[in-house]
């Protein structure tokens, strides 16, 4: 269960989909930390996964504003 719901933001953070990553990252967040409260995964292991894929939906965003030339 923990796997798919992190799957489907890497999914959707590869296709460069901003918008479905992030709302694919916040149904996989309480997942992440009811895992981590039941003692599946360890409560740091938990966090890392959330870090990191809030840093790559972070950096979808500087992607998307390097490829699109703003007028001045």
């Amino acid at each position: 269960m923990l796997r798919t719901y992190i799957k489907k933001v890497r999914t959707a953070i590869e296709a460069g989909d901003k918008a479905q990553a992030e709302a694919a990252f916040k149904v996989a967040v309480p997942i992440v930390d009811r895992m981590a409260t039941k003692g599946i995964i360890h409560k740091n292991k938990a966090a890392r996964h959330k870090s990191r894929l809030s840093a790559h939906i972070k950096a979808l965003d500087k992607a998307q504003d390097e490829g699109s030339p703003q007028s001045a």
